[in-house]
């Protein structure tokens, strides 16, 4: 009865199985087939970046540095590794020896910690010249050169530039392949670059991505900066190493990423390259750069300053608003009042553009400079001169000067519709707003909330010499003057000159239209 009863249980167990797989062994449908053309394409992609990657390692190198790292006892115990961050922690024994030698070993005190980091470059030319970024090499007490096979070499620093944060090092071996030199100014948003270098201390690292942007010259990095945006990704270590196109030219310099956490975030930044190389030439020609100036005071060409001056609202360029004595820009015949439209023949298309072109121009050789004069296209020739020897003619300097909201006094007079008041200026409103005391025109002495001049950025204490409107210049000397500019014009600009400010600029005003 028992053999019985065990067989009944064995028979139930099978037959529920049999039935409860029946669902399992449903049909499953035919995998779909990749299609052709879409891995054709990928895989085209996939062997262009194997090659240029082939292509590239032979010029790309890792460069290890040491570094003086402060006092020997830290107050948070540690050792940095190459490419970290933050120190790793120190090993009990390591650090009760490091205090006993602290406390029992007065010298000890007085030596210093040697810091260690990561960073890239690569082959410039067959001379053992190697570019890389200023921070990579800065304050090295020791650099060595890791080359794609393994092979190393100390390295010196032929010269360096803090101010664009580019570098040229020297080694004595000069048989690895130099990179090939692109032209950044061809690059394209959207175009296909990799990104070389070491990150986290990881030689020989390649990264893909895209070209985000060009011309981002508001990143506040470096003093002259013209960065190519990028995906690719780029961390700690990538700095100094090439970023390339699919050909495999160099056409930027990784050198800084945008991030809360020091890894990559998909926002990184490289140098162009004809930045860089022209640079990298006077680096090692020279052993430094001057850095070259125009002796201009410059301000961005809005639409709407481009339609008060007659020109195309669409048009490209950078309003002079000033020109220093004896400067080359005075020697060249340029005047306030002129557009900036071209520089050695390259557009101007902001006025940081053309700032970091001039810096990076040499001393000394002579230009072309396009510029618009009412309304007439003209061509001057500019000899640069050394920023040390144009600033000594422009003595203006900025100081912060405190203002109330609002100060309208018993002569004050509103500008109807505007939404500010002025008064005329007086020694005494002069010395108070740090304008100079012989200053003409009119002080504004009240802004109204959510008016045409508060929209137009005009606040207390600006002091208002001149209005252009219908593509002339006009004299303020009075309240009448402005009054009569401005009465029946829907547009126009105010030159304003800022409290504490050594030099003014235009602001556009609109007059706001009735509902």
């Amino acid at each position: 009865m028992k053999r019985n009863a065990v067989a009944w249980v064995a028979l139930a167990v099978s037959t529920a199985a049999m039935v409860g797989s029946r669902g399992l062994t449903r049909p499953v449908p035919a995998a779909q087939e990749i299609p052709a053309e879409g891995q054709k394409t990928a895989k085209a992609l996939s062997e262009a970046f194997g090659a240029v990657a082939d292509f590239v390692k032979p010029s790309v190198v890792q460069i290890s540095i040491e570094r003086k790292a402060g006092p020997a006892l830290r107050l948070t115990p540690g050792r940095r590794a190459p490419g970290q961050s933050q120190p790793f922690p120190m090993p009990p024994k390591e650090l009760e020896d490091l205090l006993k030698k602290h406390y029992e070993e007065p010298d000890f005190q007085r030596e210093q910690f040697v810091e260690h980091g990561t960073g890239s470059g690569f082959v410039y030319d067959g001379k053992g010249h190697i570019l890389t970024n200023n921070h990579v090499v800065a304050d090295a007490k020791k650099i060595v050169v890791t080359f794609h096979d393994g092979e190393k070499a100390v390295a010196k620093v032929v010269g360096a530039d803090p101010e664009t944060d580019v570098a040229v090092i020297q080694v004595d071996q000069a048989g690895y392949r130099p990179a090939k030199i692109g032209q950044s100014r061809k690059l394209r948003v959207g175009e296909w670059v990799l990104a070389f270098g070491s990150p986290f201390g990881l030689s020989q690292t390649v990264t893909s991505g895209i070209v985000s942007a060009t011309g981002r010259d508001n990143v506040d990095i470096n003093e002259y900066e013209s960065f190519i945006q990028t995906d690719a990704a780029i961390n700690p270590g990538n700095s100094g190493g090439p970023l390339v196109d699919l050909d495999g030219r160099v056409v930027g310099i990784n050198s800084a990423i945008a991030t809360a956490s020091r890894s990559n975030a998909g926002v990184g930044f490289a140098i162009p390259i004809d930045l860089a190389s022209r640079l990298a030439d006077r680096l090692i020609r020279d052993g430094k750069v001057t850095h070259a100036r125009l002796g201009t005071v410059l301000q961005a060409l809005s639409p709407a300053l481009s339609r008060q001056l007659g020109l195309d609202p669409k048009t490209k360029g950078v309003l002079v608003n000033g020109v220093v004595p004896d400067s080359p820009a005075d020697k060249a015949g340029l005047k306030e009042g002129d557009v900036i439209t071209r520089f050695d023949d390259t557009p101007v298309t902001s006025h940081e553009s053309l700032r970091v072109q001039v810096a990076t121009s040499d001393v000394g050789k002579a230009f072309n400079l396009n510029f618009i004069r009412e309304g007439h296209e003209k061509t001057a020739r500019v000899v640069l001169a050394s920023a040390d020897e144009v600033d000594k003619g422009f003595q203006g300097r900025s100081r912060r000067v405190p203002r109330p909201r609002q100060d309208e006094g018993p002569g004050a007079t509103d500008v109807a519709g505007l939404g500010f008041s002025v008064e005329p200026v007086t020694p005494e409103l002069a010395e108070k707003y740090g304008h100079p005391t012989d200053a003409k025109g009119l002080i504004v002495a009240a802004v109204k909330d959510e008016g045409a001049a508060q929209d137009a950025g005009l606040a207390v204490g600006d002091l208002i010499t001149r209005v252009l409107a219908d593509t002339k210049y006009h004299d303020v000397k009075g309240v009448k003057d402005l009054e009569g500019l401005v009465a029946k014009r829907d547009e126009f600009s105010l030159f304003v000159r800022k409290p504490g400010a050594p030099v003014g600029s235009w602001q556009p005003l609109a007059r706001p239209k009735s509902k």
